[in-house]
């Protein structure tokens, strides 16, 4: 049985930072965002659909409009369930699948919403939860993409509180720092989690 940890964090913790340093490491990384952008994008499982459900509008290039997608689903909450229901089971199996043919010595499975999902609080042994404050997460999602701090923090009340992300981890990592320790704080969870992973 492979061991999984469960990698989550709220919008602009850094979670992607978090897995490449773990993926340096050896570890097995299967992150259901990219998996999603995988389904969405040209010649993806889910495009066919996408368009079925929501329009031809919503398709460009043969890929899903993420922005256009992303403003839909946010000013409609019918939109969202509907897109939800279409895409993630899709990303379930799909995740479940990479976990099954994993080979590093351990998985690192990134899931943005890893507190609010039972069905993937089941697949992980423990749950790893990247943290910074609220503050830093607006910068860092504003300088990456551009969203105004209102639209930010809209996400981030979409999402669990910080405190309850907290309330369930097992392992916690700062991100609040530079990438150095980031990187020093991975390095020491690799090897608690080899210990974990010894049959």
């Amino acid at each position: 049985m492979t061991f999984v940890v469960g990698l989550t964090g709220g919008i602009g913790s850094g979670k992607s930072a978090a897995a490449e340093e773990f993926a340096g490491l050896g570890a097995t990384i299967v992150d259901t965002d990219v998996i999603a952008r995988e389904l969405t994008e040209k010649g993806g499982a889910a495009v066919a659909e996408v368009a079925r459900v929501f329009g031809k509008d919503f398709i460009s290039g043969g890929a899903m409009e993420r922005k256009r997608m992303r403003d839909h689903v946010f000013a409609d909450p019918a939109a969202k369930r509907a897109l939800e229901a279409l895409l993630h089971p899709m990303i379930r199996e799909e995740s479940a699948r990479r976990i099954a043919a994993a080979t590093g010595p351990y998985v690192v499975h990134v899931v943005p919403l890893l507190v609010e999902s039972p069905d993937y609080r089941r697949r992980v042994a423990r749950v790893l939860v990247v943290d910074c404050p609220e503050e830093t997460q607006v910068e860092r999602v504003h300088a990456r993409s551009g969203l105004a701090e209102d639209e930010v923090r809209a996400i981030m009340r979409g999402q669990v509180s910080r405190a309850e992300r907290l309330a369930a981890a097992h392992d916690v990592i700062d991100n609040s720092g530079p990438r150095d320790a980031l990187r020093t704080q991975v390095a020491a969870l690799h090897q608690k989690y080899l210990q974990f992973a010894r049959p």
